[in-house]
């Protein structure tokens, strides 16, 4: 490091320093300070949120930002790959599903402290990852997809749990959020005991991490145990990150920060790089941190640090997406064979929609009272059915609205692993959504809804506009999306850890319902849907070419940009209107348009509306059990549909070869 490179650094951490004590003379001018010991029974009221409450906030997030630098570090050398860190590989989502499910089944899990059940949700989620990886040859965009779709789903599953448990709501919201808040030098002792034990494991990998860098191959040929190394050193970093989990809850983006500051300060060689990336991960953090306190004395607007970093993270996940190297098509592998070509698709499409309208009439007909499962009678039904009828027909339209903005997207990329929870589409309409309900004082449906169809179609043309410009392959597309859903989900991190009416009005619409869905919205909501598949089908022969490749759709005279961006501008549209209904959370959009694929339903229009009608069948099926697993109590939406698409989607990884 020049000394140029190191004054940058230090003017860092002093601007995050500067900031703190900022915020620490308007609590407190110096001349007052505690002195030591701090005595809490000699002091007054503001000495004491000084001495125990904003000095260990500022020692902890130096000390934070330290370990997820490292453990960033760590990852990105063993895994030779720029963009991994804990945020990304799933680690961090892992440790919160872990901590959120033992809150709620098993707190007695929690009586010895976090750290235990939030290692263990850490290493599960990374060995799932690396698991995935493997089977790829760690390719770096693969494994970054592998990470970051099981963290989005274990967010969505906690997320959905979390909504289940209203007693439980406010506390893991907020802690969800990443507040460094500290009430006293507890947490800053036990995360400094766990940098400790790191940076000693760290120095001692340097050497073998240095042999790695020459390749996998070149290490086995001087004698390295490549496989126990990764072990080894994905261990450590699992350790740190899953410490600052179980203290300050989701701090993302500050382990691919860190290392990505040190590169750029000039660092050179593993041993460098990693002690460069903790100064710089502390940096980061401290920063973040009194930007937080300093915009909180400035509005008196409390947000989570954590939200801040995810503001900070997606944008430089964009500009570091360009340095990945060693990438391996999605699709292609010999696991996953081309799709069968049916010769029969009307038959498959016929019994698709005798599924769906059987299962309408069936759910309708049939519940559950407290002495078990009841067949109502005709008077039963007529008094049952105006209630029933239109969260039935909403959710089906929502289901058929996703599926078909999911086949859209996977035809438009050539990418069997594109949805609209993926690309960010579903991201965008939830901060079309908070928009609308933050901007308006009493916003009606319409309004809302046209506010997530806004902010879906512009979620996704940003997405579209950035690779088209740098012209990447088509899994960096789905990187570029996982990029702006983390910074919307970042966003709504923090209006929601505010914790007033209008926050949670969102987090109730993000778990997904349609309970209270009238039957003109349902039918409204229908008539979306189809007029949505009747566009997308006089759109066919776009959909045929499309995915042969820009130059060859051009050749065939098709205006390329002006395709893509009416596709865009469809499957904004239906995943605005769907979400609506179902929240965010679902994965319909990638389970149906790959069933419908896989049932023979190859031709552009078949396979839309085979996946419209799949999809429908799927939200029909997770609104039966939101309504009757918890019966009398109904759960979230979001939930069952999460269920479904999870396993689903771990499947469909873990086959590609």
């Amino acid at each position: 490091m020049t000394m140029r490179q190191g004054a940058m650094l230090a003017a860092l951490l002093t601007t995050g320093a500067g900031l703190w004590l900022a915020a620490a003379l308007r609590l407190l001018p110096l001349a007052d300070w505690p002195g030591l010991p701090m005595d809490p029974d000699a002091m007054t009221v503001d000495q004491i949120l000084l001495a125990f409450g904003l000095m260990p906030r500022g020692a902890i997030a130096l000390v934070a930002g330290a370990a997820l630098g490292l453990a960033g570090a760590i990852l990105q050398v063993v895994l030779r790959n720029p963009i991994a860190d804990p945020t990304t590989l799933g680690i961090s989502a892992g440790a919160q599903l872990a901590l959120v499910l033992a809150t709620i089944l098993a707190p007695g899990l929690l009586d010895h402290g976090r750290g235990a059940v939030t290692l263990a949700g850490a290493a599960l989620a990374a060995a799932l990852v690396m698991a995935i990886g493997a089977r790829r040859g760690f390719a770096p965009a693969t494994v970054v997809i592998a990470g970051m779709l099981v963290g989005m789903t274990a967010s969505a599953i906690a997320t959905a749990v979390t909504l289940a448990q209203g007693h439980y709501l406010l506390s893991l919201v907020i802690w969800n959020g990443g507040a460094l808040a500290q009430q006293d030098w507890g947490g800053v002792a036990r995360l400094a005991g766990v940098l400790a034990v790191g940076a000693i494991a760290s120095a001692a990998l340097v050497r073998p991490l240095q042999v790695l860098s020459l390749g996998a191959e070149s290490a086995r040929g001087l004698g390295l145990n490549v496989a126990l190394l990764r072990v080894m050193a994905i261990a450590v970093a699992v350790g740190l990150s899953a410490a600052v989990s179980a203290e300050l809850g989701l701090i993302g983006f500050v382990g691919l920060a860190g290392p990505a500051l040190a590169r750029g300060f000039g660092a050179r060689g593993t041993g460098a790089l990693l002690a460069q990336s903790a100064l710089a991960g502390a940096a980061v953090l401290s920063l973040c941190d009194g930007l937080v306190l300093a915009l909180g004395d400035a509005t008196g607007a409390r947000f989570p640090t954590g939200a801040i970093t995810g503001l900070v993270g997606g944008p430089l996940m964009l500009a570091l997406l360009v340095r990945l190297r060693g990438s391996t098509p999605p699709g292609t592998e010999a696991a996953d064979p081309p799709a069968p070509r049916s010769h029969r698709p009307r038959v498959i499409l016929i019994a698709l929609a005798a599924l769906v309208t059987a299962g309408l009439v069936l759910l309708a007909w049939i519940g559950r009272v407290p002495g078990g499962w009841a067949v109502l009678d005709a008077e039963s039904l007529a008094a049952f059915l105006p209630m029933r009828l239109p969260r039935l027909l909403a959710a089906a339209s929502a289901g058929a609205a996703l599926a078909l903005a999911g086949a859209i997207l996977q035809r438009l990329t050539a990418n069997p692993l594109a949805s609209p929870e993926v690309l960010g589409v579903s991201g965008g309409a939830s901060l079309g959504y908070a928009a609308v309900v933050l901007a308006a004082a009493a916003p009606g449906q319409t309004a809302r809804i046209a506010g997530a169809m806004a902010g879906a179609a512009v979620a996704l043309t940003l997405v579209s506009a950035f690779v088209r410009r740098r012209d990447l392959p088509a899994e960096r597309v789905l990187l570029a999306g996982i990029a702006v859903s983390a910074l919307a989900s970042s966003v709504l991190g923090a209006i929601m850890a505010r914790g007033d009416a209008r926050a949670f009005q969102i987090l109730g619409w993000i778990s997904g319902s349609s309970s209270a869905v009238t039957l003109p919205a349902a039918l409204a909501l229908a008539g979306i849907a189809l007029s949505l598949f009747a566009l997308a089908a006089l759109a066919g022969r776009w959909l045929t070419l499309l995915p042969l490749g820009a130059g060859v759709a051009q050749g065939l005279g098709l205006g390329v940009t002006r395709a893509r961006a009416a596709l865009i501008l469809l499957a904004g549209l239906a995943t605005g209107a769907a979400t609506i209904v179902v929240g965010p959370l679902s994965f319909v959009g990638l389970i149906a348009p790959h069933l419908a694929r896989r049932s023979g339903l190859a031709r552009p229009v078949q396979h839309l509306a085979g996946a419209a009608l799949i999809g429908a069948a799927l939200m029909l099926a997770a609104d039966f059990g939101a309504r009757m697993a918890g019966f009398p109590y109904e759960l979230p939406l979001g939930l069952f549909a999460s269920l479904i698409g999870a396993p689903w989607l771990i499947w469909m990884m873990m086959r590609m070869r």
